[in-house]
């Protein structure tokens, strides 16, 4: 089925300039291996060596964050969007 997955302004460059990318995927994890298949280093930023997210990158499907979910095994339906979003810190 196919997802839109949304890209947060530090990976574009690694898929063109595009904010979105449409891929077939029937869980967050496929979501993700998906996007780097077409365009590498994607899952290297985002997954860590085990295959784990990362700590400091949040992932969201329909505005709820897949680690309150079943984390990478979200399962995805048809027209979702998947956003990854980097974690902010810091500020005065």
């Amino acid at each position: 089925m196919s997802v839109i997955v949304r890209l947060p302004s530090q990976l574009r460059a690694l898929v063109g300039g595009a904010g979105e990318v449409a891929v077939e995927a029937t869980t967050v994890r496929d979501a993700i291996v998906a996007v780097d298949a077409s365009h590498p280093g994607i899952a290297f930023r985002v997954l860590d060596d085990k295959g784990n997210l990362r700590r400091f990158v949040n992932v969201f499907v329909a505005d709820e964050d897949v680690r309150f979910l079943d984390g990478l095994d979200t399962v995805l339906e048809s027209g979702q969007t998947v956003s990854l979003v980097p974690a902010v810190a810091g500020g005065a």
